[in-house]
Parts: structure tokens; sequence; C-alpha cells
């Protein structure tokens, strides 16, 4: 019989009841600009973060780190348990695609790809890819999207159809 990994000795003399969701999930999601165009230059990179900051608090699901480069943008949150990721990234890409607009006629044209990836993050792992985040400028220096996203992919196990990523 195998024991119970999250059993420690004060659990074992008492028992408790769970009245309430207790949820901790960290979520690094990925996603580029439709057709991966240039658009999110420094000039307004740093206004889209912080709104899209703000959207996170809206739904519950603190930002820990946003960053990217000109054709995408990563963001590490933990997921409020009271949406669903679909739903948070759906809201996410409709408010700060909107927001965009009104930025100029440089970005009357602009738009998210339809997709999107989204990664759990351990706790142990969270510093790391908030790292990864911070230094995406300097990181896409030697490496592009497309094949950073991949990597991603490929490092956690989830089969693709690459014909079917890009849009």
């Amino acid at each position: 019989m195998q024991s119970n990994p999250y059993k420690n000795k004060k659990t074992q003399r008492k028992k408790h009841h769970i009245s309430q969701s207790l949820v901790k999930n960290y979520i690094h999601i990925v996603f580029s600009t439709k057709y991966r165009n240039d658009f999110i230059d420094e000039k307004i990179e740093k206004e889209l973060y912080t709104y899209i900051a703000t959207l996170c608090k809206d739904f519950e699901s603190y930002a820990l780190q946003i960053g990217g480069t000109d054709d995408h943008i990563h963001i590490l949150c933990r997921l409020s348990r009271k949406i669903a990721l679909m739903k948070l990234v759906q809201e996410i890409k409709a408010h700060s695609s909107k927001w965009i607009k009104t930025k100029g006629e440089k970005y009357e044209n602009f738009f998210w790809q339809n997709g999107y990836g989204a990664f759990s993050v351990g706790e142990k792992d969270v510093q790391m890819i908030t790292n990864y985040i911070k230094n995406q400028r300097q990181h896409h220096q030697k490496q592009d999207f497309k094949t950073e996203f991949i990597e991603i992919l490929e490092k956690h196990k989830i089969d693709y159809d690459e014909k079917y990523i890009w849009d």
C-alpha cells in the first residue's frame, strides 16, 4: 500500500475538514500578435503590461511577471479558482486588443493570434520563469519566437501539429 505524499505527522494526528476551496496554480501563458506582426514596441510595452496586470487582478489571477517582445507576450500569474484559464485568456486578449487600438494610428490594425499556450509552473520554478520573462528582449536577440514556443511545447511534452500553431 502506498503512503499519501501529502500526509505529515500533524495530519496523521488530527482530522481536517476542508470547508473552502484552496487553490494555488501558477500558469505561464504565451501568445503572439496575429501573424507575429511587430506591434509591441518599447514605447507601448510597459503601459500594455500594466494594463494586462490590472486585467489579471480584476479576475483575481494576479500577475507575477509580464514580458515579451514586439511580436509576443508571456504572463506568469496565479490562476484564480473562480475563473477558467480559457476565459481569463479570452478576457485579457479582448480587452487589451481593444485598448491597444486606441493608442494611435500605428496600432489600429492590432490583433492577437487566435490560440495561446499555457503551462503549469511548480512553486520551485516560479523565480526561474519570472526571470525568463523579465529577460525576453535579450533572449530574443538570439532566438525567434517560433523556435522558443516549439521548445516550450516540447519541454512540457505537448503533442502539436505545427501547421495549426501559427496564424
